[in-house]
């Protein structure tokens, strides 16, 4: 019952991404084809108001559910492990045609094969999780 909230928001922003076509690889092809705005309009969305809100919390001191105070550490400012970072993100998602977030919708819809995308980003984690120290950061 504790966790219903969250179930719930969950299954609204999946079937709202399902509607405005976000989860389409269809559409995500077209993005990556640089044929469409589609996808970009929805992406360019989120982070304007990614932008809006956080700027928000930091400049009302908005408090979190529990009342504690919400804190965002500042991003290590590091070129190199963004791009390099991005470019692996891209090439995952134009091969898979989903993001780590719609994989799971998808699967929901019933197109099983993401079963085996799901598996390999848990097991890219795992090994990321393995080589962390080792890498670049």
């Amino acid at each position: 019952m504790k966790y219903l909230k969250f179930l719930l928001i969950g299954i609204f922003f999946g079937i709202v991404l399902v509607k405005s076509e976000a989860v389409s690889w269809y559409r995500i092809f077209e993005m990556f084809k640089f044929q469409s705005f589609h996808m970009y309009g929805i992406i360019g969305s989120a982070v304007g108001l990614g932008i809006i809100f956080i700027q928000g919390i930091r400049k009302f001191k908005i408090k979190s559910i529990d009342g504690k105070e919400i804190y965002l550490p500042p991003k290590e400012k590091s070129f190199i492990r963004y791009i390099l970072g991005g470019a692996i993100f891209g090439f995952g998602w134009a091969l898979a045609g989903a993001c780590p977030g719609p994989m799971y919708i998808l699967l929901g819809t019933g197109i099983f094969s993401m079963l085996v995308v799901i598996a390999a980003a848990v097991v890219g984690t795992f090994v990321y999780g393995l080589l962390k120290d080792k890498l670049p950061h």
